[in-house]
């Protein structure tokens, strides 16, 4: 199997909710949170366990047409990577 072939899924216990005080988006985790851009929000959003990361690239390139596919599969990979180090995604290698 190939990366790209990989459905990625947040762990359980993280959750994807909108602070209404900042107006940005935060994965919540145990004990802590990351604030998320705009591009990493629609990211997290794709990580539901159905979409490959090919198939979450192919989203992406239709919503931001102003980004390269391969500065989208970069930013994908990055974010989800940093992800994965967190412990926050499940269905990662």
């Amino acid at each position: 199997m190939t990366l790209a072939a990989v459905r990625p899924r947040l762990n359980p216990k993280v959750r994807l909710r909108f602070d209404r005080r900042t107006g940005r988006h935060l994965l919540l985790y145990p004990e802590t949170g990351l604030e998320l851009n705009d591009t990493a929000t629609a990211i997290a959003r794709l990580c539901t366990g159905e979409k490959t990361i090919d198939d979450m690239v192919d989203h992406l390139t239709g919503t931001y047409a102003d980004a390269s596919p391969g500065e989208i599969r970069r930013a994908v990979h990055e974010f989800l990577g940093v992800l994965a180090d967190r412990g926050l995604l499940q269905g990662a290698t």
